[in-house]
């Protein structure tokens, strides 16, 4: 049911515990307390023989002397059987009360007993599902070597954690595989494609050459230009949808500097003005990964842009997070459309990529580099066009306490 607390398995395991002696507690008790009351039954049948003998010898004293006669004294015999069979009765009763409250509060004593020794014997039970828990939390792509290594009998618990670890190690070798594939594809595409572009590059330069053999070569160089662009963004994108391997603190304000500075010429060759606003943030991740994702985003936001348009760039801190926040001007921005621009191969018209304009994995390396580092992205479509995009990220550690408080617009 919806609202109600979601228990542990050591605290369901505890209340199982404790039900179940509870349950043969009360069991136990009710037998003792029957057998009880039949065995005093059985064994304290003869009131005559409960007589007060003071009583007794008063009766007979009387008698003897005259002063009561025999019916009186059989009368006074039966009072005196009567006064002694409820006086055996109410001892009775006293006897079983008193039995009853012992047990009930024993069996109360015990039963918390029973409870605390219950959590304490099923925290020791789960304790290798927590190591399993715990290993698994803290496994990654640059430490997948790691194993449970679980000791002990060979019991279901056991058998889980050499489970988990033979998975691990089918995840290790499939790991291996990828990171040997992007090396070798990193180097196995881009050596003939530089091949390519220096004869190009000497076949335009020659004089001897004639002109359409130039316009031949130049165009060629355009089209090996864009398959090193679309190279170089998927083996970033392999990159990025991966683990980190190394982190550091990085100033976010620095990263943002140096994408503007690479991202100068094609902004002022668009007529886009850009402006930045930045705030200090520090982060922890790949500097070089963040930086790729700071120009792909700004390369969208001046690539799909108006002439004269804008681009506002900010940074700093909100909530506890770091945030880079570009928005540009531009064509409006259907908000159905939103969600397809971080897809591989897609671009704001929403068709396939291939022409000049890019590769269409812009957006979708910068989504795989902020989930990589554990981040968020908000994008909103601005309503007099373009879209504004909110990257925030994890706060480092060092920085988290003095953090500042500006906010994205």
């Amino acid at each position: 049911m919806r609202g109600l607390p979601v228990l542990s398995v050591r605290t369901r395991l505890t209340l199982v515990y404790g039900s179940l002696f509870l349950v043969t507690s009360a069991v136990l008790v009710s037998v003792t307390y029957l057998l009880t009351v039949r065995t005093m039954d059985q064994r304290f049948t003869r009131p005559a023989d409960h007589l007060d003998p003071a009583l007794v010898s008063r009766l007979q004293s009387l008698a003897s002397e005259g002063g009561l006669s025999s019916g009186d004294g059989v009368e006074q015999l039966m009072a005196l059987r009567q006064e002694a069979d409820r006086r055996l009765a109410q001892e009775k009763r006293d006897v079983l009360e008193q039995l009853l409250q012992s047990s009930l509060l024993l069996m109360l004593v015990v039963g918390v007993l029973a409870v605390v020794i219950g959590y304490v014997v099923a925290g020791r039970m789960l304790r290798p599902l927590h190591r399993v828990t715990a290993t698994a939390r803290r496994l990654s792509e640059s430490n997948l070597h790691e194993r449970i290594a679980l000791d002990g009998p060979q019991d279901e618990i056991k058998d889980l954690a050499d489970t988990f670890d033979r998975m691990l190690d089918r995840l290790n070798r499939a790991f291996d595989s990828q990171r040997r594939f992007v090396a070798n594809a990193s180097h196995e595409l881009r050596t003939p494609l530089t091949i390519n572009r220096t004869v190009l590059e000497v076949a335009i330069a020659s004089r001897r050459n004639p002109p359409e053999t130039k316009a031949l070569a130049d165009v060629l160089l355009g089209s090996t230009a864009r398959h090193e662009r679309l190279i170089d963004g998927l083996l970033t994108l392999a990159r990025s949808e991966r683990d980190l391997g190394a982190r550091a603190d990085t100033p976010l304000p620095e990263v943002i500097r140096s994408a503007l500075d690479h991202l100068d010429d094609q902004a002022s060759a668009a007529e886009v003005d850009v402006e930045a606003t930045l705030a200090p943030a520090v982060v922890t991740g790949d500097p070089v990964l963040l930086e790729r994702c700071a120009v792909n985003l700004l390369e969208n936001a001046v690539k799909y842009n108006v002439r004269e348009g804008r681009v506002q760039v900010r940074s700093g801190v909100e909530d506890g997070a770091a945030f880079l926040q570009v928005a540009n001007t531009g064509r409006p921005v259907p908000s159905y459309e939103v969600e397809s621009l971080f897809e591989p191969f897609r671009r704001l018209r929403g068709d396939r990529t291939g022409s000049e304009d890019g590769a269409g994995l812009g957006l979708s390396i910068v989504r795989a580099v902020v989930d990589a580092h554990g981040g968020t992205i908000e994008t909103v479509p601005r309503p007099e066009g373009g879209l504004s995009i909110t990257v925030r990220l994890p706060l480092a550690e060092a920085s988290a306490p003095a953090a500042l408080t500006a906010g994205p617009a």
